[in-house]
């Protein structure tokens, strides 16, 4: 469809959204590009409301299941999630349930500047495999 949704077989329906991290000593959140499934009803209502200004307004949160296997974590594949729809121009947001998921208790509680160079470190060792 683009870069932001997709439809598998007109059964699995995907959205791409962004989890958010509190760096505690920097600026700014450590973002997770990630794609979240939903289910046909919600992505249906997403869609409803793609281009509509106000959107984060009118919808409430959706439940999804995260599709994004994130390396230098335990297994992400399926935990559990709220998609929070923000402006036009902005991919959603994407809350984890809250669990004892390492993943999860960054986006609460934060991660510093040394588990951001330890992700990069890994990255890289990850590509270098490839």
């Amino acid at each position: 469809m683009n870069e932001d949704v997709c439809i598998i077989d007109d059964e699995y329906f995907f959205i791409r959204g962004c989890i958010e991290l509190p760096v505690i000593d920097g600026e700014g959140p450590f973002i997770w590009d990630v794609w979240v499934s939903l289910s046909e009803t919600n992505f249906d209502k997403m869609m409803e409301y793609w281009e509509v200004e106000g959107r984060e307004r009118d919808l409430k949160p959706m439940f999804g299941w995260l599709q994004t296997s994130i390396p230098c974590y335990p297994e992400t594949l399926n935990l559990k999630t709220m998609v929070h729809t923000r402006p036009i121009g902005l991919r959603p947001s994407i809350e984890l349930e809250p669990t004892q998921h390492p993943l999860s208790l960054e986006q609460r509680e934060g991660l510093g500047f040394k588990r951001i160079k330890q992700i990069a470190e890994d990255l890289c060792n990850v590509e270098e495999k490839l």
